[in-house]
């Protein structure tokens, strides 16, 4: 019974995160593409593999994975696996079953409740935010692989907290989530700045610029929707701070951090120098007519932002602001991402192990190849000496910005992560929707503590 309740719960779950993450655009709030970008899932969970060419790798030792995003994650997947047939196995063979994000868990909850894993492919992606919740719930559709091999150590802590579960790693890190503060060069000269000037600063400095800029300019430093939290979750982490305690129950009420990111947050709105938006599109739209300065979001907005070539050589990337009042504020944070996670139906464990050890976690070749071609940043350390990511990039003023956003990777924070996520996000977005409106800040956060709890007691049983 209680396995049913989980499911249920889980569905429903997915069907709130996946319609606030339906406003990302073809990268999503959660890295890569989101899971709605639009291209229908290719076979369902138990079909056979596409024999599309640029689907799949002949071999007989062949590994099923499943991904969505075909100008994302299916091309990254699919170089890897040349890399390793043509470098480590020449019997490697690889088949590629594109599936979008609510799919992969969709499936996964149906194999897991029915007790029938032989549906599952032998890898999937799977978000970074939602993975922890199946992974509680169904921990047995997982491989564990803590003792694999696999170098963890050559990825940030905060990222790999994201799939590590009670100290075990379950999950190899692919995109990078790092958050960047995106700037307009012009915009900021001028009122008299520089990108320098938005460097290593705190939030009230960030105020102070913004009213200058905004008195000058007309503009508006900031962008964002009024029904997402991410702005505020952004800062949060930034000071390795969470909506959840260490043993995952909701820190909503009284979370000092959360309070001081809130205040900065209506001071923002209320100085007219944070634009809220109704929809994704209008945001991107604030980005990509002038409407703001810049932007301060995970690094794959820049995708976004290069599509209006007329910007070449205006734009520039530094860290963002930093806390004031909360203990180890710091000035990176992260927003999305995904991991490769092995599934326990894998009838080759060894070989999917040394597959992602040799690419996704052990070559540089592959991120420098499907650099140009998806946009993918890399989490993995050693990118940031890479020759390919040290390049200057004419778009972005002729700075080496991917270089530059993996060294900032490596700063960001872990935090208490949780697997009712989502659920705490979607309340603490509407809550936040409400203190706006002039409702009580402490009735709010006490609803959507509430409401976070209650959900973790009908899927988590605690």
């Amino acid at each position: 019974m209680k396995k049913k309740v989980i499911s249920i719960m889980l569905v429903g779950a997915m069907v709130a995160s996946m319609g606030a993450m339906a406003g990302c655009g073809s990268k999503g709030a959660d890295g890569g593409a989101a899971a709605g970008d639009g291209s229908a899932a290719a076979e369902s969970a138990g079909g056979a593999a596409t024999a599309d060419s640029d689907k799949s790798i002949a071999g007989t030792e062949t590994l099923t994975v499943w991904t969505w995003d075909p100008a994302f994650n299916i091309p990254s997947i699919m170089e890897a696996g040349k890399i390793y047939k043509e470098e480590v196995n020449p019997d490697f063979g690889l088949q590629v079953i594109e599936t979008l994000s609510d799919d992969c868990e969709t499936n996964l909850i149906t194999a897991a409740t029915s007790g029938d894993f032989s549906t599952l492919p032998d890898i999937v992606l799977m978000q970074d935010n939602s993975y922890q919740k199946y992974v509680t719930a169904y921990p047995e559709a997982f491989t564990d692989l803590t003792d694999s091999g696999i170098d963890f150590s050559q990825f940030p802590e905060g990222k790999l907290a994201y799939s590590t579960v009670d100290g075990k790693n379950y999950g190899v890190p692919f995109d990078n989530g790092c958050v960047i503060g995106a700037w307009r060069t012009d915009i900021l000269e001028q009122a008299g700045y520089t990108i320098a000037d938005l460097t290593d600063i705190d939030w009230n400095r960030f105020i102070e610029i913004g009213k200058d800029v905004k008195e000058k300019t007309g503009m508006y430093m900031l962008s964002g929707q009024a029904d997402s939290p991410d702005t505020i979750l952004m800062m949060l982490q930034s000071a390795g701070a969470s909506l959840f305690n260490e043993d995952g129950s909701a820190n909503i009420v009284g979370n000092e951090a959360l309070l001081e990111c809130i205040d900065i947050y209506q001071t923002m709105v209320k100085e007219g120098i944070y634009f809220e938006v109704n929809s994704w599109d209008e945001y991107i739209s604030s980005i990509t007519t002038s409407q703001v300065a810049g932007t301060v979001n995970g690094c794959w907005i820049a995708a976004t932002i290069m599509a209006v070539k007329d910007f070449e050589g205006l734009w520039d990337i530094t860290n963002m602001p930093s806390l004031v009042k909360t203990p180890g504020a710091t000035n990176y944070s992260n927003n999305g991402g995904s991991s490769w996670y092995i599934t326990c139906n894998c009838q080759n464990v060894d070989l999917a192990v040394d597959f992602l050890k040799n690419t996704f976690a052990g070559s540089t070749k592959l991120y420098e190849n499907i650099l140009p071609t998806t946009s993918a940043i890399a989490t993995y350390k050693p990118m940031a000496d890479d020759p390919v990511y040290q390049e200057p990039q004419a778009f972005w003023n002729d700075q080496p910005i991917f270089a530059k956003i993996v060294e900032m990777s490596a700063n960001v924070p872990s935090n208490n992560t949780s697997p009712m996520y989502y659920d705490a996000r979607g309340y603490v977005g509407t809550a936040i929707q409400n203190i706006m409106a002039g409702q009580d800040i402490n009735a709010e956060l006490q609803l959507a503590q509430d409401s976070t709890d209650a959900d973790a007691a009908a899927v988590l049983g605690n």
